[in-house]
């Protein structure tokens, strides 16, 4: 194998090759199969239901107030978004018929 000093003298540092050059080598280590993982026991539909319902219970709920507002902010941005696509829909739409019929 042709190498020069610098690059000789990196592998040995690596411990991939001897004082001479020669290759060193390297045992593998045998790959082992993965161990199978033991599976969890499964959670009873009443033991869910119940855990379902304590974290429910420490959910931060909007007040009725806060839902009316978001609701009304909401449906304001639906209504002005909807008005912006729409005007810009007419206005291509325009803008094509009056370059095509020029």
């Amino acid at each position: 194998m042709a190498m020069n000093r610098e690059q000789k003298r990196m592998m040995q540092r690596q411990g991939q090759v001897d004082a001479e050059g020669a290759p060193v080598a390297q045992r593998r280590q045998p790959q082992r199969p993965p161990q199978k993982q033991q599976k969890e026991e499964r959670t009873k539909p009443a033991q869910f239901l119940r855990e379902v319902r304590a974290e429910l219970r420490k959910v931060a709920w909007p007040t009725r107030s806060e839902v009316i507002n978001y609701s009304i902010i909401t449906l304001v941005a639906i209504v002005v978004m909807t008005a912006f696509v729409a005007l810009l829909d007419w206005g291509f739409g325009e803008g094509i018929l009056w370059i095509i019929d020029r």
